[in-house]
């Protein structure tokens, strides 16, 4: 690291010291950018001076913007931020807004300018952005109108955020209406490919969220990896998919592999299981991405639409059970693309496609990325073993001023966190995230596999099994369940549960315990929040104790397979 093209160096000078960075690896030439690259001009500019500027770029319910006029837009909006709001290369903006074509357009005018995005989660609170904003020290935010009060209570407290616009409305000192009055030419920032151009913060399932630090290259040379190898990419795609831009799922599903394409991207706000099928049907969408929960849920409904035009359908976020990837196959002759990634990593590094996908199996190390199991001292594990998920490859955890950085990165291996194993051919095989592995009398269970087998009974719309303490075993498997419409819970039902989990698995891995709820702690990206299981009445919706309730049969044959 020598150039750099920012003049606030405060994310180059808050990176962990080089040798705690794992080892980058560049298996092919596609996956070197040039010394000096603005990744904008790559993903967005180009385009335009190739002459696609007519393609379409956003399509939302009320109409599309053109590659042109995200072009146009972005550069506009990047002059409010250095002509206007004072913005220097390096700078970090937030960027506090649900999906949508503006959150796009921020997103390029902010690397254009050379800044370094920081977008955050819709439902963040202030106290959670003021965290994000000391983090970061976050000078400059361009944030939804709708968030304005948690925006505006968190500023209170952070007095590095100087410069804040608002997008959304009419209101004459409007983001739109400031950039309506700027030429629409902006000449971006010269960054080296090894500026930091995104910080991206972990969606939190461990209960404290961590800044991971991408450089302009980074965003570019995933494009040439999980789309290119496993998703086939293409100029001609409709891409839609629930993940939000500020998780790095939907930042790159969702903004950098079309734009890297000339894709068509879907933004809508949210989604129901029956709007994300009815967007679709619509507008013909080709590449869907979302979590294992809303494949569960859609598949009850799926019969209802039409949806000839899917060619690829992406999971990840938390593990696939089988039973999910069956009911979807089964309800739409689809068969779902499962993966693992990280925030650290940007996005997936094992998956499967095709005829390549194995039963149960994640998948294979998607090109450009090389894994293995390893044991507790870094050492590869016989084949069938279970161990520590290693990854390597062109990207790579560098956490933000963050101590946790030599727990991720050992010996130039990114330590997921997660327990795998791998079979002779390569495939990897999830067990359990490293902190969700149960020790009960002396035996590991992975809990995954025991949420698998409650979800295959006909009464289970989600479940969530954890470690419980006990005196004698030291540890239980407790599950929490949510039922389905239609059923009742009672001891019963515990008992059938529970010989049920028997007859699937080991006995020894049953549930000694069943709790249920009426739902479960979920981040914003649909990740169970196990720690929170963990946490005695914390996070979950209890059904009251009290008179045993009665035990039902589904109420209607329909509706045994939809989801509370």
């Amino acid at each position: 690291m020598s150039y750099t093209g920012h003049i606030d160096t405060f994310a180059r000078d808050h990176l962990p010291p080089p040798e705690q960075w794992p080892q980058l690896i560049f298996e092919a030439p596609e996956l070197i950018s040039p010394p000096l690259v603005n990744c904008a001009a790559v993903l967005l500019d180009r385009h335009i001076a190739e002459g696609r500027g007519q393609r379409v770029a956003i399509i939302t319910r009320d109409g599309t913007w053109t590659y042109q006029r995200l072009f146009e837009r972005a550069n506009r909006i990047a002059r409010v931020l250095v002509e206007d709001m004072g913005l220097v290369a390096g700078n970090r903006v937030l960027l506090p807004a649900p999906n949508g074509p503006m959150l796009m357009a921020c997103l390029f005018a902010v690397l254009k300018a050379g800044g370094i995005a920081v977008p955050t989660m819709p439902l963040l609170r202030a106290r959670e952005l003021a965290q994000v904003i000391r983090k970061a020290q976050v000078t400059h935010a361009l944030c939804d109108r709708r968030l304005t009060m948690e925006l505006e209570g968190a500023r209170g407290g952070c007095a590095v955020l100087a410069q804040v616009a608002y997008f959304g409305d009419d209101d004459p000192d409007s983001l739109e209406q400031r950039a309506s009055s700027k030429p629409p030419d902006f000449n971006n920032a010269v960054t080296a490919g090894d500026d930091v151009a995104l910080i991206a913060f972990t969606s939190g399932t461990s209960g404290i969220p961590k800044g991971t630090m991408h450089f302009h290259r980074d965003l570019l040379a995933v494009c040439e990896c999980f789309p290119k190898h496993v998703v086939h990419q293409r100029a001609d795609d409709i891409v839609a998919g629930t993940p939000p831009l500020a998780f790095t799922y939907g930042f790159s599903g969702l903004f950098l592999f079309p734009a890297r394409q000339g894709a068509a991207t879907v933004m809508i706000e949210q989604y129901t299981p029956d709007s994300l099928l009815e967007t679709v049907q619509r507008f013909g969408v080709t590449v869907l991405y979302t979590a294992p929960t809303m494949y569960r849920a859609m598949s009850s409904v799926a019969a209802d639409y039409k949806l000839s035009s899917l060619r690829a359908c992406v999971s990840a976020g938390e593990a696939l059970p089988v039973s999910t990837r069956d009911a979807w196959e089964r309800a739409t002759g689809l068969r779902i693309i499962d993966g693992i990634g990280s925030s650290e990593m940007s996005f997936i590094f094992i998956s499967a496609a095709g005829d390549a996908i194995r039963p149960g199996a994640t998948g294979k190390a998607v090109p450009g990325y090389r894994a293995a199991v390893l044991d507790a001292e870094g050492r590869p594990v016989p084949p069938g073993t279970i161990g520590l998920l290693a990854v390597k490859g062109p990207t790579g955890c560098r956490y933000l001023a963050d101590e946790r950085q030599q727990a991720y990165v050992r010996n130039g291996w990114n330590i997921t966190g997660d327990a795998y194993l791998m079979d002779t051919d390569g495939y990897f095989f999830y067990q359990a995230r490293v902190d969700d592995m149960i020790i009960s009398a002396g035996y590991n269970i992975a809990g995954p596999e025991v949420e698998n087998a409650l979800l295959s009974h006909p009464a289970v719309a989600e479940c969530g099994v954890v470690a419980w303490p006990d005196e004698q075993r030291g540890h239980i498997v407790k599950a929490f369940v949510v039922l389905k419409l239609g059923y009742g819970a009672d001891d019963g039902l515990v008992a059938e549960l529970q010989e049920h989990v028997k007859r699937l698995i080991a006995p020894y891995k049953y549930p000694r315990a069943i709790e249920f709820v009426h739902s479960l702690p979920r981040t914003e990206t649909g990740k169970l929040q196990r720690f929170k299981l963990r946490q005695p009445q914390a996070g979950v919706a209890a059904i009251e104790a009290g008179a045993p309730q009665p035990r039902k049969q589904p109420l209607d044959p329909s509706l045994a397979g939809t989801s509370r």
